[in-house]
């Protein structure tokens, strides 16, 4: 499938964790994901390869555990309540270093919220969220042919790392629809799988376990893993910078905020101001040093977000005091406009006599 076709972002996801590979999807629905788990009911069982309905999202997490105990490419998609619910068996695939792909298709929060889009999970996305000291890849794309470009990359920084990587999207993503090109992309070249629970005939047996009760064996697991983190920061950094060159504001936004900060940072152009964009892809590792190197120059940031203001502490964090960093900040499913993001702006133009 190479022409351009319309779809929306919860099947183009689904269309290329098929073409990625995924064997086995296990997923429960909710809203605004479901099109990933009708999608994938369908294709799966035209392709030989396995759907299951779960009864609960943590059964799915505990299926994608199973199957990724035995090598194969596996993923489940879940929107905000039902990843806090996975959020155990997320722990249990990084103590036992099984890869996995997980979609979060974010809607509002706290509790039940709604089903608008929302942020409000980049804390819990970006911090492990589940018990103990490790952390997942995380992708944040802002367009539908991103979304779909990523799901290659997700299964393979799983494979290459033996790490679970959330691809971080939102309701208005999932529901989008844009032109879309779909086709089989080259892959990294991936370590064996010799690891996996593939039968012992022949070999020594392998055993996959997140439980460590010998003297040190905990510690030494979670030093093997923080190595692991430490190499994913130095290679796998992602962001695209728009309009940096000559700015003096700088946007931080990632997702679908991305998008409207990137066309207010147009606007602002057009009345003199010059504001540029940071757009981070990975959330985690988060380009720290990126928006350092920019702090150096640039005498002020505006972090954009769906949510309170969460991504701002990792932004604060890279910047270090060298100058100011403001929050806008829309939670529980309210999405800021373009003009809303270029009256800020404006002010913060006004404060600092940039114009």
């Amino acid at each position: 499938m190479s022409a351009r076709i319309l779809m929306c972002g919860n099947e183009a996801l689904a269309e290329a964790a098929i073409l990625a590979g995924c064997d086995a999807y296990f997923g429960y629905p909710i809203t605004p994901q479901n099109e990933i788990t009708a999608y994938m009911s369908r294709r799966m069982a035209e392709e030989g390869r396995v759907f299951v309905q779960s009864e609960s999202e943590l059964a799915a997490i505990n299926m994608v555990f199973g199957a990724a105990a035995t090598g194969k490419r596996t993923m489940t998609s879940s929107s905000s309540p039902g990843i806090s619910l996975m959020q155990e068996g997320m722990s249990f695939l990084a103590g036992a270093e099984l890869p996995a792909v997980v979609v979060n298709v974010m809607r509002g929060g706290p509790g039940l919220g709604n089903i608008a889009p929302s942020q409000g999970d980049y804390f819990q996305a970006t911090r492990g969220g589940g018990h103990g000291d490790y952390r997942t890849i995380v992708l944040g794309p802002s367009r539908v042919q991103e979304l779909a470009d990523c799901m290659v990359l997700a299964f393979d920084l799983a494979d290459q790392y033996r790490i679970t990587v959330m691809v971080l999207a939102d309701g208005i993503l999932g529901q989008m629809m844009e032109p879309v090109v779909l086709e089989a992309k080259q892959r990294r070249e991936l370590p064996p799988k010799d690891w996996a629970l593939t039968g012992a005939d022949g070999r020594e047996q392998n055993i996959v376990r997140s439980l460590w009760l010998g003297e040190g064996a905990l510690e030494e697991l979670n030093n093997k893993l923080q190595a692991k983190y430490q190499q994913i920061q130095e290679n796998e950094v992602l962001c695209e910078e728009y309009q940096m060159d000559d700015a003096e504001i700088v946007i931080v936004a990632y997702g679908t905020v991305a998008r409207i900060a990137r066309t207010a940072v147009d606007k602002a152009r057009e009345e003199g101001i010059n504001a540029g964009l940071i757009r981070p892809i990975t959330l985690w590792p988060f380009p720290t040093k990126q928006i350092s190197a920019a702090a150096e120059t640039f005498r002020m940031f505006l972090t954009v977000e769906m949510s309170c203001g969460q991504m701002v502490e990792d932004v604060q964090l890279a910047v270090a005091g060298k100058c100011p960093v403001l929050l806008h900040g829309r939670p529980g499913g309210g999405v800021p406009g373009v003009e809303e993001i270029l009256e800020k702006i404006r002010q913060l133009t006004i404060r600092t006599g940039a114009a």
